[in-house]
């Protein structure tokens, strides 16, 4: 499991924000920057008496933030329309994020040019006539909206690439944060050229020939970007590989729409605390909330043993959901296996259950219980066929841990891998509480 700044989210969010740097920097929108900034700046632009040009910072910043807004509008319109068309592929997610993957990998070998696309090399763009005009707010700001429309051969695959990954978001909250993060390393240079305007200018002009190497940089960025879709890598962004559960369940009353998103909060907030290097602060990874009653359930393990979860009232459980297909499960599962045995088989006060979904992008059971035995798995893992525990708990990623105290009401739930101490830890709060 990574953690920090190498974690997989966070560097799929730093090449969205390098790939808006690089985007700025390509060749293909270099040779605007002086037209448009110099246009931004034509009202402050004064003249010295040594026949140079200086020009009025705070102006051309006023300015320019109208300019950026501009292009954030024209990249949030794009982005909303993305993500929109990726509810609509929310129930095929597994195949449209490979196929996404497939074609961040084209367009990043494109924009190296490696291969030739005329229909992405042409540019679009809303004519309008700004002759005679004095540059003020509102200018700035349709310059800025049209020129983020301008289909140029770098802006554009570059581009398209971050709306796919926007569209292929688990939720419209992380598809609007990409697109954010990209406009930002779009945005945030022009903002410096508005502070140090006379500078940039001049190193621009100068610098034309070293930045035509940049336009590869961004193409070797795309397809870092699509392997990593396509692998499943990004699945902390796009949420394919977490899919539980068949369609069956997902017409949902409002009610249990509102207690989903609740549930999701809690699950993000979870996964933030999970990448800590503390052990200590596996207390905070137990999402706390009003205790409710846990859900019962009878089901049978692979050894056709039956476990109702209300007889182990007066004990404390470890439920734990996981899947086969799963990297972070089979990561965490030889630590349930020994303290499965370091609690004595399930004999005393700690049971330790595991809930496993046959069927749908699972192995059935036969290849569940033929998948533990290969692995010296001892521990019981009860059979969810129907999907209903699944379900009652609201599973959105795996693995996900339950504590349910000795009055059978939920402790608290942690998302995500969990080390061996901090098992122990959340079990011993559990069990004290």
């Amino acid at each position: 499991m990574f953690e920090g700044i190498t974690s997989v989210s966070n560097v799929s969010y730093l090449l969205v924000f390098f790939e808006g740097i690089v985007s700025f920097l390509s060749p293909c929108v270099l040779p605007l920057i002086p037209l448009y900034i110099g246009y931004l700046a034509g009202n402050a632009k004064k003249q010295n008496n040594d026949g140079t040009y200086t020009y009025e910072r705070k102006k051309v910043l006023f300015h320019t933030i109208f300019f950026v807004l501009g292009i954030s509008t024209a990249f949030f319109i794009l982005g909303i329309s993305f993500t929109t068309i990726g509810t609509f592929l929310n129930n095929n997610k597994m195949i449209f994020t490979k196929i996404s993957g497939i074609i961040i990998i084209i367009l990043g070998l494109f924009q190296m040019g490696i291969f030739e696309f005329k229909f992405l090399q042409r540019e679009r763009k809303l004519k309008i006539n700004l002759n005679g005009k004095k540059v003020n707010p509102l200018i700035a700001y349709i310059m800025g909206f049209t020129f983020s429309f301008a289909w140029t051969p770098c802006v554009g695959p570059a581009l398209s690439s971050v709306l796919i990954l926007a569209s292929s978001a688990k939720d419209a909250a992380i598809g609007n944060l990409l697109v954010l993060i990209y406009c930002l390393g779009f945005v945030i240079p022009f903002l410096i050229l508005g502070l140090f305007t006379t500078q940039a200018l001049n190193f621009i002009k100068n610098n034309k020939n070293v930045m035509k190497y940049t336009i590869k940089i961004g193409g070797v960025l795309m397809i870092i970007m699509g392997v990593m879709t396509f692998t499943g890598w990004l699945n902390n962004v796009t949420g394919y590989l977490n899919q539980v559960g068949s369609n069956e369940n997902t017409k949902l009353t409002s009610e249990e729409k509102e207690e989903i998103k609740r549930e999701e909060q809690y699950i993000k907030e979870s996964e933030e605390r999970n990448n800590s290097n503390s052990t200590n602060s596996s207390n905070e990874n137990i999402e706390k909330e009003p205790l409710q009653p846990s859900f019962d359930f009878t089901l049978k393990d692979q050894y056709g043993n039956v476990h109702k979860l209300s007889d182990y009232k007066g004990k404390t459980v470890f439920l734990n959901f996981w899947a086969t297909w799963c990297p972070p499960c089979r990561m965490e599962m030889p630590h349930i296996e020994e303290l499965y045995k370091e609690f004595n088989y399930n004999k005393d006060d700690i049971i330790i259950l595991g809930v496993a979904q046959p069927g749908g992008e699972e192995k059935d059971k036969d290849g569940i219980k033929q998948f533990l035995n290969d692995q010296g798995f001892t521990f019981p893992v009860v059979f969810d066929e129907s999907g209903e525990v699944f379900n009652n708990y609201r599973i959105m990623s795996l693995p996900t841990t339950f504590m349910i105290n000795k009055d059978g009401d939920i402790y608290g739930y942690v998302s995500g891998a969990l080390s061996k101490d901090q098992m122990k830890s959340i079990i011993s709060e559990t069990k004290e509480k």
